[in-house]
């Protein structure tokens, strides 16, 4: 029985270290694994879940988030709510004397570092890696309890610990890097140093969570350890913040590099941060940000919850006006929506896929805008609230195109009447208003595309 158990034991953990590495595609436009499989990043906010859950709760939101279809959960290390001295869980803290440079790793279960281990394998396990922010912003900028003198050793740790485990790297925290960019620098190196022996960024996949309305380039385009571009196009509207604008910035930078909108608005939360003048947000609210960020060009996408990213629950305190406990909150419509755009993204060739508003006779404006995206045989065009458009055909192979209504709101499909890929077409969507945003989509019909569907081949059942 004991070795029965041991062996049970050695299987789960295997398991639990065994997703792909992923790295950035040859084109760096995308995401792929080690085998140069499509990876896409459709990644939850859940910022405190090192942090305030135990076991048990972390086991319960995972479950929930990989039945939803999330490949990545973003989480820190360090916590924002005094992180530092505040326990986790289990009574556990970080550092031996707040020392980032010492962490508190002791033997036997449930330390501080052990549960980290344990959530970082269970979401292993789900399928889903674990973008790790090192620390929040806050312990840089602000306490600066990280700096040049310890940010390399404690990345080192970092990098041992969780370098053969499903992990993508996410430095900053909500913060600029303005005066601070040594540090972060130092801890990048840290983490490749920990994980490869050397500063071998080509082994680690690493990015940057900037403050609201920033993104990484402003500080780091051009440094080796950047992988892939994040911004933080942060809680108004994405129409009130012209989201396709920023995500377009990025993606035209050079040199080219995947770009990634780490924070858009969260569900549920108040819109621009004042709910008495402009509401809470909702689902059509975060599937507009989805469809417009990847439309222009993003290699995937982050998804949050106002009352998920701090844990919210009778033992915490709220942060400006949660609407729930976390645990409601998990299953608002906006999480389960989400996977509705990876499936449109994984039903075509990734690699070929470019932002075209060429295709676009008239754009339109705010939340009534038009997007469009194109492969070298498919177009998907989004209508965010499913206003008629017109587009300018034969920019896409094939003589005849077929193809879908795809409806962002529960992943169905409507096949269309084949039309011919040539001069100009007006196309309706099937219904039109706030909440009735679509996606067209055309295909050179000599493809056979099939509709987008789950990875699985079988829709969940909610």
């Amino acid at each position: 029985m004991f070795r029965l158990c041991v062996l049970l034991l050695a299987g789960a953990l295997a398991s639990a270290q065994s997703l792909p590495r992923l790295r950035v595609s040859d084109n760096h436009r995308y995401l792929v694994d080690a085998s140069g499989k499509p990876f896409f990043y459709l990644a939850d906010t859940a910022w405190e879940l090192f942090h305030r859950l135990n076991r048990q709760e972390a086991v319960l939101y995972l479950d929930t988030r990989a039945r939803q279809g999330f490949t990545a959960i973003q989480a820190v290390a360090i916590a924002e709510f005094d992180g530092l001295r505040e326990p986790n869980a289990y009574g556990a803290l970080p550092f031996v004397d707040f020392d980032p440079a010492r962490p508190a790793v002791r033997t036997g279960h449930y330390g501080y570092w052990d549960h980290v281990d344990y959530i970082v394998d269970q979401a292993n396990r789900r399928g889903m890696y674990i973008a790790m922010l090192p620390a929040w912003g806050r312990w840089v900028t602000d306490d600066r309890v990280i700096t040049t003198r310890n940010a390399q050793p404690y990345g080192e740790f970092l990098g041992r610990r969780y370098g053969r485990k499903g992990v993508i790297w996410v430095l900053g925290g909500d913060r600029t890097a303005t005066g601070f960019e040594d540090v972060w620098r130092a801890l990048a190196r840290g983490i490749a140093i920990g994980v490869s022996g050397k500063e071998d960024y080509s082994a680690v996949l690493m990015t940057f969570h900037p403050r609201g309305g920033g993104t990484s380039s402003t500080w780091f385009q051009n440094d080796d350890w950047l992988d892939l571009n994040m911004q933080q196009n942060g809680h108004n509207t994405a129409a009130a913040r012209q989201v396709w604008t920023h995500i377009a910035a990025d993606y035209n930078r050079t040199p080219t590099k995947p770009v990634i909108d780490g924070e858009p608005i969260y569900e549920d939360h108040p819109i621009a941060f004042n709910s008495r003048l402009n509401g809470y947000s909702f689902d059509a609210h975060v599937r507009q940000a989805l469809y417009y960020d990847l439309f222009a060009g993003a290699c995937g996408h982050t998804y949050g919850n106002h009352a998920v990213w701090q844990m919210y629950s009778p033992k915490y305190k709220p942060i400006n006006g949660p609407l729930m406990y976390w645990k409601d909150a998990m299953l608002r419509p906006g999480a389960g929506q989400m996977r509705y755009g990876r499936w449109l993204i994984e039903s075509r060739p990734v690699a070929a896929r470019v932002p075209d508003q060429s295709l676009v006779v008239d754009e339109l404006s705010g939340a009534d805008r038009i997007a469009a995206t194109r492969g070298a045989d498919y177009l998907f065009v989004y209508s965010g609230q499913g206003r008629r458009f017109t587009l300018n055909l034969g920019r896409i192979s094939g003589s005849t195109l077929g193809g879908f209504w795809y409806n962002p709101r529960s992943g169905s499909s409507t096949p269309i009447d084949p039309v011919p890929n040539q001069g100009t077409r007006q196309f309706q969507p099937p219904s039109e208003g706030w909440s009735s945003d679509w996606v067209l989509i055309l295909d050179d019909a000599s493809k056979n595309y099939p509709a987008p569907a789950p990875p699985s081949g079988r829709r969940p059942d909610f």
